[in-house]
C-alpha cells in the first residue's frame, strides 16, 4: 500500500520512529539498524511495509529496501511475526543475516531474543531457498511473491523428477537471477539444461 513515507523526523527511539510527512505524524516500527541510520538525522525516508491483523494495523519502516525484503522474507516464515522480525533485524545486519541462513547457522539465529531453536530453523530452511543474493542497491533479486511462486513451483517439479534439492536450487537461483520475469516452465527447461 505505502512504498514509503518521507518528512521530518519528529521523534527517534530504538524501536520506533515518528515521522512528519505532510502534517502527519507516522508512527513507524522501526529496527536498531535502521535507528542508527536516522537516529541524528533531521528528516529521513523510510522504506514501509504495512502489516495488517484482526487487532492492529502496524507501520514497519526501513532505511533500505534491502532491509525491508529481508523482512518481508522473514514474516513469510509461518509463526514468525512483525516484531519477532524486527528483533532479528536488529540483531543481525543484513549481510550477517543472509550469512546465516546461507550457511544454516540456527545456533547463531537462536540467539535473538525469543526465537527458539525451533523456529531458528524453520527459518533457514524455509529462507534458504528462497533467499537470493540481493544487490548493494538493495533490490532483491526476487522481490515479488510471484517470483517466489515461480522458483517454488519450479524447484518442486524438479526435485520430482529426480534431481538433488541442492542442486537444482543452486540452478534455479542462477536461471531466475539471469531472467527475473521468466515462467515456471521456461525456469524448469532452462534448469535441465544445466543440471
Amino acid at each position: 500500500m505505502y512504498e514509503y513515507i518521507q518528512g521530518t523526523v519528529a521523534e527517534a527511539a530504538p524501536a520506533y520512529a515518528v515521522i512528519d510527512a505532510g502534517g502527519v505524524g507516522y508512527f513507524i516500527n522501526i529496527s536498531l539498524q535502521t535507528y542508527s541510520q536516522i537516529e541524528n538525522l533531521a528528516s529521513a525516508k523510510l522504506f514501509v511495509h504495512y502489516l495488517v491483523r484482526e487487532d492492529a494495523q502496524t507501520l514497519f519502516g526501513f532505511a533500505t529496501k534491502k532491509e525491508r525484503e529481508l523482512f518481508r522474507l522473514l514474516i513469510s516464515v509461518s509463526g514468525v511475526g512483525g516484531n519477532t522480525a524486527r528483533m532479528i533485524l536488529s540483531t543481525y545486519s543484513t549481510s550477517e543475516l543472509q550469512n546465516i541462513i546461507a550457511t544454516g547457522n540456527a545456533v547463531l539465529l537462536k540467539n535473538v531474543k525469543g526465537l527458539g531453536l525451533k523456529t531458528a530453523q524453520k527459518i533457514i530452511v524455509e529462507l534458504s531457498g528462497k533467499m537470493l543474493d540481493l544487490n548493494d542497491a538493495g533490490m532483491a533479486a526476487v522481490a515479488n511473491t510471484g517470483s517466489n511462486e515461480i522458483y517454488d513451483e519450479a524447484l518442486a517439479a524438479l526435485v520430482m523428477l529426480g534431481f538433488g534439492k541442492a542442486a537444482s536450487e543452486k540452478v534455479l537461483r542462477q536461471v531466475m537471477k539471469a531472467e527475473p520475469s521468466i515462467t515456471v516452465e521456461e525456469a524448469v527447461r532452462e534448469a535441465l539444461k544445466r543440471l
